[in-house]
């Protein structure tokens, strides 16, 4: 895909500053949903989402994985509509959202985007390889970079936060770390919670790895109580405590991470007849936000996607 790279609008210069110090998906949202609140919504008919964020306010933002389009909801009445339109060629998988107001979005075929997440508008594509069959699957926001993971390259990339063109850093995973061939290998990934690390999820066999940013050694993290995390997905950690979506099993493991997050502890899992393939979540107050993929529904034009809330 051709990089575009369009005008950008300024990004506050004191806004930017408080996010270079921010880990996204460390559960900072201070705001509590009202128990009049839906904890279920609707996506457009043939959406195939895939991706969650939500930031400060009381709004999600969703892709699409049939055109790159971003739909956005209110929190609050359940009622959204499409931010950004998308178009062909483009797919929207993990998103996470700045407190600039920047939204990063891994794109699949070796891309990665950003866009306002007032207006939709896309301020820069980042090309993070040049290579076919890169699969640029989740984002997360650590320090003054955004890293992405891709399932089909045992690599991460950084790119700087703050809507900026350029600077790309293509990270190497070793140590621990075995690349399997033509399986989805790295997936969800979140800052460790000394701000120092990243964790990523491996859906298959399903392991949790701890990432050293400065050399890209893996360290594989020790798991008890659970032997897998097997077709782990979307990553969100509030504190020591991580928690992992796993998608096609319908539920999400919660763990428990010692001081240096090499070793992870099942405490519960949650489960919901709502479930139908959740792939990512992302929270706001006492909730955790997911949307439903339906892997196993053969998509249509008219098939019915949503997304559901669970308290945590």
């Amino acid at each position: 895909m051709t990089p575009t790279h369009p005008t950008r609008r300024a990004v506050l210069g004191g806004a930017a500053l408080t996010a270079l110090a921010v880990t996204a998906g460390a559960g900072t949202a201070g705001a509590t949903p009202q128990a009049t609140w839906p904890t279920e919504f609707p996506l457009p008919n043939g959406w195939l989402p895939e991706g969650i964020a939500i930031g400060r306010k009381p709004y999600a933002y969703m892709g699409s994985r049939a055109n790159g389009a971003i739909y956005r909801t209110d929190l609050r009445t359940g009622e959204g509509s499409v931010l950004f339109a998308g178009g062909t060629g483009l797919i929207a998988v993990g998103l996470k959202i700045d407190h600039d107001g920047l939204l990063y979005v891994a794109g699949n075929t070796g891309v990665a985007r950003v866009h306002d997440s007032r207006t939709g508008e896309l301020l820069v594509t980042h090309q993070l390889s040049e290579a076919t069959g890169h699969f640029i699957n989740d984002v997360t926001l650590l320090g003054d970079r955004a890293w992405f993971t891709d399932s089909r390259a045992a690599a991460l990339y950084a790119v700087p936060r703050g809507g900026k063109e350029g600077d790309i850093r293509t990270l190497p995973l070793t140590g621990d770390w075995v690349q399997l061939p033509d399986v989805n290998n790295a997936n969800g990934i979140v800052g460790t919670p000394d701000g120092r690390g990243l964790i990523v999820v491996k859906s298959t066999p399903g392991e949790l790895y701890n990432v050293n940013t400065r050399t890209g050694y893996a360290t594989k993290i020790t798991l008890v109580g659970q032997d897998t995390v097997v077709n782990g997905d979307g990553l969100w950690r509030i504190g020591r405590t991580l928690y992992v979506v796993q998608n096609r099993l319908n539920l999400i493991s919660v763990w428990d991470l010692d001081a240096k997050a090499t070793t992870a502890t099942l405490r519960k899992t949650i489960t919901d007849p709502r479930f139908d393939v959740p792939t990512t979540a992302a929270r706001f107050g006492d909730r955790l936000y997911l949307v439903n993929a339906r892997f196993t529904t053969t998509p249509t034009p008219d098939t019915t996607y949503n997304a559901v809330a669970v308290s945590i």
